[in-house]
């Protein structure tokens, strides 16, 4: 039984441990992308042509060139104009370029807090798939025929109530019940006097009441040559 309730802390442990290393992951993908992108911006803001170039050009043609022709005056003012404009165009084409850079790296965010999300939780289900299931409140009222699990309410039978309970009890006092030894109690019977199919026949109406079968099978763990046990913290047990 010690075994099992190192088995439960080692799945918590295990699971911490995924939670934390997946934060990393995503931490320090997050900050790759976000660097590739500010280098890529920065590389790409360098290596656009100034927006004066134009006008630059224009200048140094007007002073290079002793120019009197009139019609040559008025083409070199239309090229100054077409520079302006050109260098409106580019300042534009700057701003365009920086939110799209922008929206990629949002993108690319949330591509990758998605990607690790999915990965972490598919890395959970593998762990409650090995471990059991994880439950941190299971309340018993028999009164009632009434089973709590992690707040979800399952109506009972009065047997399988009572196998429930049996089993509750026996995972407080960290024991492993037998198929015989669990026909036994609840029958009152002596263990010698009862069969081992007649408990796990108790064991398969239970889990047929809690109907879901997941939840059920990874609930009651059956222990191979040793019997069957609740597969959770004896701490989180409660009968009322």
């Amino acid at each position: 039984m010690p075994e099992n309730t190192s088995s439960v802390s080692d799945a918590k442990i295990s699971v911490a441990d995924t939670r934390i290393a997946s934060t990393r992951v995503v931490q320090l993908g997050i900050l790759a992308v976000v660097t590739v992108l500010v280098v890529s911006a920065i590389l790409l803001f360098m290596n656009l042509p100034d927006a004066d170039a134009f006008n630059e050009a224009v200048v140094n043609v007007f002073e290079a060139n002793d120019v009197r022709d009139p019609d040559a005056i008025r083409v070199l003012e239309i090229l100054a104009q077409s520079g302006t404009t050109f260098s409106k165009v580019l300042a534009s084409y700057r701003a365009v370029i920086f939110v799209l850079l922008i929206f990629a790296t949002a993108l690319l965010v949330a591509c990758l807090v998605f990607l690790i999300t999915i990965i972490t939780l598919n890395r959970r289900i593998g762990e409650i798939e090995r471990q059991g299931i994880q439950v941190s409140s299971l309340i018993l009222s028999r009164e009632e025929r009434v089973v709590l699990i992690n707040n979800l309410e399952f109506k009972l039978t009065d047997a399988a109530m009572e196998t429930l309970s049996v089993l509750a009890e026996a995972r407080l006092d960290d024991d492993v019940l037998t198929g015989a030894q669990i026909e036994a109690m609840v029958s009152g019977k002596s263990e010698s006097d009862v069969d081992e199919a007649a408990g796990a026949t108790r064991i398969k109406r239970l889990r047929d009441t809690l109907g879901n079968q997941m939840v059920s099978e990874l609930l009651v763990k059956n222990i191979a040559r040793r019997g069957y046990i609740l597969a959770i913290d004896k701490d989180v047990i409660k009968m009322v």
